[in-house]
């Protein structure tokens, strides 16, 4: 089973003068496919932690996108980290070279054609704005931190190798929230859901007003999600508390 992730690279996100666009849209492309975000990571402008966390989800066999970093500035080492990661050289390569000269003609030098030089072996990522492509290397799909370029660049990515994925798991997320209850007056029950469901997940979600609030709800195989579910509803219902369907 494939777990996605995400990398969202840059300095200025961690800083807060730029505000993160692409953790929600990456999870509302995934969901209207039928597939789950595993996992997030924000990470600064910093190449040993940029390469240390790519050799892993590399080893991992993880499907990941990477937003930010592939620019052709100093403080941009994404494309460097890629290939250190993957233990091959940076080359420049000769379609993303066309792209920019395309669509920069001379300009494209001196500095522009820089964006061509990508980890080697890597296949382009197209980039519907200004043809600058992204690059993919080892099931890793690198993007520009641009949300207007990124997101159909994904999306793309998406469509083009991970079709057969789509709507493939037999997934299912249920909850309900249960008033007059925290967290702490069910955790006996989560424990025994837990024991009785290893092969689901649990959340539950309090929330903040003026009544004792919880959500709470399991996740995964849709048979098994329906039968734990009424077992959550009797052993919540057990307990003395009221609860709805979300």
């Amino acid at each position: 089973m494939h777990q996605f992730g995400i990398y969202i690279i840059g300095d200025e996100i961690l800083s807060g003068k730029r505000q993160d666009a692409h953790l929600s849209k990456v999870i509302s492309l995934l969901s209207a496919r039928g597939l789950q975000l595993s996992w997030a990571h924000f990470l600064g402008d910093i190449p040993d932690q940029i390469t240390s966390h790519l050799k892993a989800s590399m080893a991992r066999g993880d499907v990941v996108f990477s937003f930010g970093g592939i620019g052709a500035t100093p403080d941009d080492h994404t494309r460097q980290c890629a290939a250190a990661a993957a233990g091959v050289s940076i080359e420049r390569h000769a379609g993303a070279v066309a792209n920019i000269e395309a669509q920069y003609g001379e300009a494209a030098y001196p500095k522009r054609v820089l964006m061509a030089d990508f980890p080697q072996g890597c296949d382009l990522i197209p980039n519907p704005v200004n043809r600058v492509a992204g690059f993919s290397l080892n099931q890793h799909y690198f993007v520009p931190g641009f949300p207007e370029m990124a997101h159909p660049m994904v999306e793309w990515v998406l469509e083009t190798y991970y079709s057969h994925l789509f709507h493939a798991t037999d997934y299912l997320e249920q909850s309900i929230v249960v008033t007059e209850a925290g967290e702490s007056d069910l955790i006996d029950l989560m424990n025994d859901m837990l024991n009785r469901y290893p092969a689901l997940k649990l959340f539950s979600l309090p929330r903040t007003n003026q009544r004792r609030t919880t959500e709470v709800g399991m996740k995964g195989e849709s048979a098994l999600v329906k039968q734990a579910m009424q077992d959550l509803k009797t052993g919540v219902s057990a307990l003395g508390y009221p609860w709805v369907d979300v």
